[in-house]
C-alpha cells in the first residue's frame, strides 16, 4: 500500500490509542445543538433548509431519505435509484425531486444544487459513491459498513478530511442512550477492568453457505444492471443477487458481520476506547472437509462463523473480542441466571470484566448489570455525566448529522459516527470477512493424497499491521484488504 491509504498524524484511526480515546471521548461528550425550527413554532429559515441527494431509494434507503427530509425540515432535491421499482415510493412522495439512474450523472448535473448526500446502495458501491460526493464537497451519510473491503474505508476516512465534508455512518445506535451508560458505568469502575467482549447476531437471515446462483434470467425492464454492477466483477443477472440476497455473496455483501457488527461491535468498541486489531482468527461452518462432504463456496459468506480479534492496550491487558452469528452464541457468564434471556431477538453483546457483566442488545438497547443484586441499585443511582443526542430514539442520528451540515465542517458539534470514528471501527468489522476468505484460499497439492487437490490455511491466525493495512505472517490474504475494479469504475 502506497502512503495515500495511511491516516494523517493525530487521526482516530492512526496507532495512537492517546488519539483515538480522546477522539472518542470527544465526541460523546458533546451536547446537540437543537435546530431553530425546535425553539421557534416550526419555521424553517430558507438558509436552514439542506438540498439532499438521496442515492438508494429503496429498503434502507428509503428510511435515510425519510430521515434526511426530516418532515419537510430538508427539501429531497434529487433521487437517484438503478431499478425504478425500488425508487417508486420515493418519486411519488417526492414528485419535485429530479430522478437519475446514474449517480455519477446526477452529481455532474446538480453538483450546485444540493447539499448533502445519502448513500444507502449494496456494499459493493459505497465507496464510488461516497467518494465522488466527497470530492465535490458534500457531505455524506453513508450505511454501515462504511465500504467493501478495508482499503476502501481507509480511503473514505482520509478523503472526509482532506475534503473538510460532514460525515456520519449509518449505525444510529452510536446515538443512543444505551452505549454512554454503559461507559458511565464502565468509567465508575462497577464491573471492573474488560478483557473479554462477546458479540453475537442472529444474522445470516438471507441465504449464505451455498454455490452461486446458476441460470439465464432477463434483466427486468425497470433495472440497470450494469449500474447495478457498478466496480463489482461482471456476473449475469440473477435474481438471487437482487433485490435483497446481496448481502451473502463475496463481490457485493459483507455478509452477517457487516450487516449487523457495526450495530454490535460498536458499544465495546467506544466503552473500552479500542483502536486496530492487532490479530484476528476465525471458524466457519460449510468447508470442504473430505472426499465425501462438499462446502467449499468461496463465492458465500458461509452460514455460520466465529471470529476471534485481540486488541492492544498501552499499560493494560489486551481486549479480546469473539463475534457469533449463524446462531452460534457464547456461554452464558455465571452472574446472568438460566431463565434470564442474553440479548435480545437479534443480537447481543457481553462485556466481561473482573467484577461483574454488562450486558446490551442491538443498538446498545438495554444495558444491564449482573450480578443484578449487587450492581443494579448502583447502576441505576449513578448520575448522567455524558450529554444525550437529542431524539436519539427516533431520528436523532439523522438530525445530529444534519445539523452539522448546517454548521459546517470545523463548526459543527462532533457527531456519534463519523468517518474518524466509524472509519477505523468498520475496518475492524472487515477484518471478519478477510480472515473468512483467507480460510477459503487455497493452494494445489502436490500429494493429491484422499482426492483432496488443495491445501488449505484454515484456522490460521492472521496477525495485523493496522497502521499500514497488511497481514505480516501470511501474504496470500493481503489480496483481500482491496478489490480490484471492473473496467471504467477505477477511482
Amino acid at each position: 500500500m502506497t502512503d495515500s491509504t495511511k491516516l494523517p498524524s493525530g487521526n482516530a484511526g492512526s496507532s495512537s490509542r492517546r488519539d483515538f480515546l480522546k477522539a472518542a471521548s470527544l465526541t460523546l461528550g458533546s451536547f446537540y445543538i437543537v435546530p431553530r425550527h425546535v425553539l421557534g413554532k416550526g419555521y424553517t429559515a430558507p438558509s436552514d433548509k439542506l438540498n439532499i441527494a438521496a442515492i438508494g431509494c429503496g429498503g434502507k434507503g428509503w428510511t435515510d431519505l425519510n430521515g434526511a427530509w426530516d418532515n419537510g425540515r430538508n427539501n429531497i432535491a434529487t433521487l437517484c435509484d438503478v431499478d425504478d421499482r425500488q425508487a417508486a415510493n420515493a418519486i411519488k412522495k417526492f414528485p419535485n425531486a429530479k430522478y437519475y439512474k446514474d449517480f455519477r450523472k446526477l452529481l455532474e448535473a446538480e453538483k450546485n444544487n444540493i447539499d448533502a448526500v445519502t448513500v444507502s446502495t449494496p456494499d459493493h458501491t459505497h465507496y464510488v459513491i461516497a467518494m465522488a460526493a466527497m470530492q465535490m464537497g458534500k457531505h455524506v451519510y453513508v450505511q454501515k459498513p462504511l465500504a467493501h473491503n478495508i482499503a476502501e474505508v481507509r480511503k473514505m476516512t482520509i478523503a472526509a478530511r482532506e475534503n473538510k465534508v460532514v460525515t456520519q455512518m449509518g449505525n444510529q445506535g452510536s446515538s443512543g442512550d444505551g452505549v454512554r451508560r454503559m461507559m458511565e458505568w464502565y468509567k465508575a469502575g462497577l464491573i471492573g477492568e474488560v478483557n473479554r467482549v462477546h458479540a453475537w447476531t442472529n444474522r445470516p437471515v438471507w441465504p449464505q453457505g451455498l454455490a452461486k446462483p446458476q441460470g439465464k434470467f432477463d434483466v427486468p425492464s425497470e433495472l440497470d444492471w450494469d449500474l447495478w454492477l457498478g466496480p463489482a466483477a461482471y456476473e449475469e443477472y440473477n435474481p438471487g443477487y437482487h433485490p435483497f440476497n446481496w448481502r451473502g455473496w463475496v463481490n457485493f455483501g459483507t455478509g452477517s458481520l457487516g450487516d449487523m457488527a457495526c450495530h454490535m461491535m460498536d458499544p465495546p468498541y467506544r466503552v473500552l476506547g479500542l483502536g486496530y486489531p492487532s490479530e484476528v482468527e476465525c471458524s466457519i461452518s460449510d468447508v470442504w472437509t473430505g472426499p465425501f462432504k462438499q462446502g467449499y463456496f468461496p463465492e458465500s459468506f458461509p452460514a455460520s462463523s466465529m471470529i476471534h480479534l485481540k486488541f492492544p492496550r498501552k499499560g493494560k491487558e489486551p481486549v479480546k473480542m469473539t463475534w457469533y452469528d449463524g446462531g452460534l452464541m457464547p456461554e452464558r457468564p455465571e452472574e446472568i441466571p438460566a431463565d434470564v434471556k442474553l440479548g435480545d431477538w437479534s443480537g447481543g453483546v457481553l462485556l466481561i470484566g473482573t467484577k461483574g457483566v454488562m450486558m446490551c442488545g442491538v443498538y446498545g438497547a438495554n444495558p444491564s448489570l449482573w450480578p443484578e443484586a449487587k450492581l443494579k441499585e448502583k447502576g441505576d443511582k449513578l448520575p448522567i455525566s455524558i450529554p444525550r443526542v437529542v431524539g436519539a430514539d427516533n431520528e436523532g442520528h439523522y438530525q445530529q448529522w444534519l445539523q452539522a451540515c448546517r454548521d459546517g465542517y470545523g463548526k459543527h458539534q462532533p457527531l456519534s459516527s463519523s468517518f474518524d470514528y466509524a472509519g477505523p471501527m468498520s475496518e475492524t468489522v472487515l477484518m471478519g470477512n478477510l480472515a473468512i476468505r483467507s480460510y477459503f484460499y487455497r493452494t494445489p497439492k502436490k500429494d493429491k493424497q484422499w482426492l483432496q487437490e488443495y491445501d488449505y490455511p484454515g484456522r490460521k491466525k492472521l496477525l495485523w499491521d493496522g497502521e499500514n493495512m497488511r497481514i505480516t505472517n501470511f501474504d496470500e490474504a493481503n489480496q483481500f484488504v482491496k478489490r480490484e475494479y471492473r473496467q471504467g469504475w477505477s477511482m
